[in-house]
């Protein structure tokens, strides 16, 4: 956990996680084999894979820039002694419900750390486009999700600058540009069970 200073003074409290590069090097180990998807055929694959099935810890050391993503996810797993993502779909599913997992270990983390409990997860960015993995965060965080806005970097920069011209006066007046800006999407989790028994490869 690190602090990282914000605007007026302000501090997020920092962990970074893996995000959705193995996807991204999942992909790009695809179309180096002939097999070309674009983002929604990829989760559309994993949708319909079987839940559960693989799992890795997705900030491993070991995923940050290997030469061929897929085999070292399948590498992972057999050290863990777990079945071995056979399709693409399988890779794909193993990299949504892992990134879920990780986004609850570190949920819990957070809490234990402030002493407060988290009531609603929001996802922003780019990621904040796929449902897929929104609904697995809610599900294995046990909390709801809402989503967006996809351009938040953006967004924020353009804002920023909008206060420093003074067409805005305050961070709260940023924030209600923002809230009337985005279009946002709400998830709530759906089963309580489905990630309960698979946290124990979590740890760091």
């Amino acid at each position: 956990m690190t602090n990282e200073g914000g605007i007026d003074g302000s501090y997020r409290l920092l962990k970074n996680i893996m995000g959705l590069w193995l996807v991204q090097q999942c992909k790009r180990s695809f179309e180096a084999a002939g097999r070309k998807y674009d983002y929604a055929q990829l989760t559309e694959l994993a949708r319909r894979a079987q839940r559960l099935r693989s799992l890795v810890n997705i900030n491993d050391p070991r995923f940050l820039n290997p030469p061929d993503m897929p085999r070292e996810i399948k590498k992972f797993c057999r050290g863990t002694k777990q079945r071995m993502p056979g399709t693409d779909g399988e890779l794909m599913r193993c990299c949504f419900e892992s990134l879920a997992l990780k986004y609850s270990d570190t949920l819990k983390s957070l809490e234990e750390l402030t002493g407060n409990r988290i009531e609603v997860i929001h996802i922003v960015g780019g990621g904040s486009q796929n449902k897929l993995l929104s609904q697995f965060a809610a599900d294995a965080c046990q909390r709801p999700v809402v989503t967006g806005p996809v351009e938040a970097t953006a967004l924020g920069n353009l804002l920023t600058q909008a206060r420093a011209d003074g067409e805005l006066s305050s961070l709260a007046e940023i924030r209600e540009v923002v809230r009337a800006s985005s279009v946002v999407q709400h998830y709530d989790p759906s089963d309580s069970n489905q990630f309960a028994s698979s946290t124990e490869i979590f740890g760091e």
